[in-house]
């Protein structure tokens, strides 16, 4: 985004003279994505980063007396993290073969195992996908405690308009440089429960409420006027920056069907709902090892990741966290390359790597 478009932003915040404590800027950031997004439905806080924002929706609403919060192991490390800010456990839940989201029967039963012992559940919308919240509305409403890791959402839509829009938990949104809606750092707290922002937003302000007294466990949560100002110049050409992502999808999707890579044995995430895509990740042959692949490309001087390899569990500092079975998880993560992506590619560029996807399977031999 060229710096012109937020000039006109920027300027304000001089004039106004004001820089972070929730500004007027942050105040029609936040406006705006209420009304263009939400239709107005429910209520939205910013906050300075998405995990901050994770770690703000758990401990206002986790059961005082609960030890886990369940969630996939097919996470960044961001989302467990989190949950051991707030004093909990993960426990880790396997997840569906095509969405690559957690499995909600398993979910199910570790509830009835685990009973009073969960404190929240913690989902994730893998790489942005819509999720069907259902199930999960259905426990908040049972007084389950539940906070969507929608980090990649910001923007997807699905058949009731903007991807949690008017789910009675909490959803936290990044607005991180690497997602489809960055602005260098950031992210967003929605939830359908205006009650529950209210919370949150007073958790983020160091628990103050009208005073300068803490009256509740909070800390600094605020976005800055700056990080409002790119936020905005980024909503004015936020629909231009989905179509772009948009093409460079159907583009990878062509050429591997042009390589014949589906029939190889390439898979692609099944996603729900319209998303803003954030990366391409795709799933090598069973035969092959994602790492190796990636090597094989780099030495080619393409630039690919293993978004998430290793999963959770697999991690050092989660390693002794209860888990469910981990097969799925770990059949997907072995295998999960991201391809390179980002706004300014042309199809001309999608060919020569997906080409080299291709010859990379034949190198190996």
């Amino acid at each position: 985004m060229k710096s012109e478009l937020y000039l006109a932003y920027l300027s304000q915040i001089d004039e106004n003279r004001i820089y972070s404590n929730y500004g007027p800027l942050n105040d029609t950031f936040e406006e705006r994505i209420l009304q263009e997004f939400f239709e107005g439905e429910g209520a939205v806080s910013t906050v300075n980063n998405a995990t901050i924002g994770l770690m703000l929706a758990i401990s206002q609403c986790m059961r005082p007396n609960g030890r886990y919060a369940l969630m996939p192991s097919f996470t960044f490390s961001a989302t467990p993290l989190a949950a051991i800010w707030c004093g909990l456990e993960p426990y880790f839940i396997d997840i569906y073969e095509d969405e690559w989201s957690m499995n909600v029967d398993i979910v199910e039963d570790t509830l009835k195992k685990l009973g009073d012992q969960v404190a929240v559940v913690v989902p994730y919308a893998t790489f942005g996908t819509c999720i069907d919240l259902t199930y999960y509305n259905e426990l908040q409403k049972k007084g389950i405690p539940v906070v969507v890791d929608a980090a990649a959402s910001f923007g997807a839509r699905d058949k009731h308009g903007h991807f949690g829009k008017g789910f009675l938990g909490s959803i936290i949104y990044s607005f991180h440089a690497t997602k489809g809606f960055g602005i260098g750092e950031g992210g967003l707290v929605y939830s359908g429960d205006e009650g529950i922002i209210s919370n949150v937003r007073q958790a983020g302000n160091f628990g103050y409420k009208g005073s300068r007294e803490s009256t509740l466990k909070g800390l600094n949560s605020k976005m800055s006027e700056y990080m409002a100002a790119i936020g905005l110049a980024t909503l004015d050409v936020f629909e231009q920056k989905m179509e772009s992502r948009k093409q460079i999808k159907q583009w990878y999707l062509e050429q591997m069907n042009k390589w014949n890579l589906f029939e190889k044995g390439w898979r692609v995430q099944n996603c729900s709902g319209q998303i803003v895509t954030q990366l391409l990740s795709i799933l090598s042959p069973r035969d092959e090892k994602a790492h190796e692949l990636i090597d094989r490309l780099d030495k080619q001087g393409i630039e690919t990741r293993c978004y998430f390899s290793p999963p959770c569990h697999r991690q050092k500092q989660f390693a002794t966290s209860n888990q469910s079975t981990m097969a799925m998880t770990e059949c997907i993560s072995d295998r999960i390359i991201s391809l390179p992506f980002w706004e300014e590619m042309d199809t001309m560029l999608v060919s020569q790597i997906v080409k080299e996807l291709a010859n990379t399977l034949h190198r190996g031999g």
